[in-house]
């Protein structure tokens, strides 16, 4: 299966759940993209005790998980993005809409 992930928040226990989600399904052998919109950009700044949103990106990459980050959006917050939010467009997001399976949104 192919799984496309928009998370346009940086609520730290939503995104956490939502990047387990995609661990999850990349060991059990199918794809994840994440694509980062509005506040979801700044993902690689969420600092929480209970829920460590960095951490779980990281075993997203690690496991073969792709992310991608709106270009607008980083522009907006004056962030030329990072390995976890690396600067994407429009046609990224819509793509990973297009040629997935399921698509979900949080």
């Amino acid at each position: 299966m192919k799984l496309g992930i928009i998370i346009p928040r940086s609520d730290p226990e939503s995104v956490y759940d939502t990047l387990r989600l995609a661990v999850y399904a990349l060991k059990y052998g199918d794809e994840a993209k994440v694509f980062l919109s509005g506040a979801g950009v700044e993902i690689d700044q969420i600092e929480n005790s209970r829920f460590n949103v960095r951490q779980q990106a990281r075993e997203v990459l690690n496991s073969g998980g792709r992310f991608f980050a709106c270009g607008s959006c980083l522009k907006l917050r004056e962030s030329q993005g990072a390995e976890i939010c690396p600067l994407s467009s429009l046609n990224d997001e819509y793509e990973i809409i297009r040629e997935s399976d399921k698509v979900l949104s949080v």
